[in-house]
């Protein structure tokens, strides 16, 4: 069930990346509101919807929220922290 729940945020990621970066770009002014509602999104999906999965204690919601977790995790790590809140360089901080 953890490689499910990698799966989904992988997709999720990839889909909802794509359209605040697409949708930054094209409004430059309105670009930093656009990039931290994308990492709020990104971050409660992965974290904060994980951690409730895992405290719901059955074992498929366990491994799912794990899955979500570890992808978070590995999505910062390979994209080098874009679109997670990682890299502060992204919204001009």
């Amino acid at each position: 069930m953890a490689f499910v729940g990698l799966t989904v945020y992988s997709v999720i990621n990839a889909v909802l990346g794509f359209f605040v970066f697409f949708a930054a770009f094209s409004a430059p002014e309105h670009s930093r509101p656009m990039l931290i509602a994308g990492t709020a999104t990104l971050v409660g999906l992965g974290l904060v919807a994980g951690l409730v999965l895992v405290l719901i204690r059955r074992p498929w919601t366990r491994g799912i929220g794990m899955g979500l977790m570890i992808g978070w995790a590995l999505w910062s790590i390979c994209t080098a922290g874009l679109c997670t809140g990682l890299n502060p360089a992204l919204y001009g901080a």
